[in-house]
């Protein structure tokens, strides 16, 4: 699935990358409204992890859809 798919249908997809990435609260998911960069820099600092990986788990969960 592309990334303006996602956007486009980010009303079920929150749900999905609450599956995901279960430590982002539905406001923060919400707050994203299928931004993939809003998203990437939330899951970095909700996580504390890189970007580099933040951007490869969002690349891996969207060719998981």
């Amino acid at each position: 699935m592309n990334w303006d798919e996602i956007k486009g249908n980010w009303t079920q997809m929150k749900g999905k990358a609450r599956e995901t990435w279960g430590e982002l609260t539905d406001d923060e998911v919400q707050e994203a409204k299928g931004d993939r960069e809003q998203l990437i820099g939330k899951i970095q600092e909700k996580y504390g992890i890189a970007r580099e990986e933040a951007e490869k788990q969002v690349s891996e969960w969207q060719n998981s859809i």
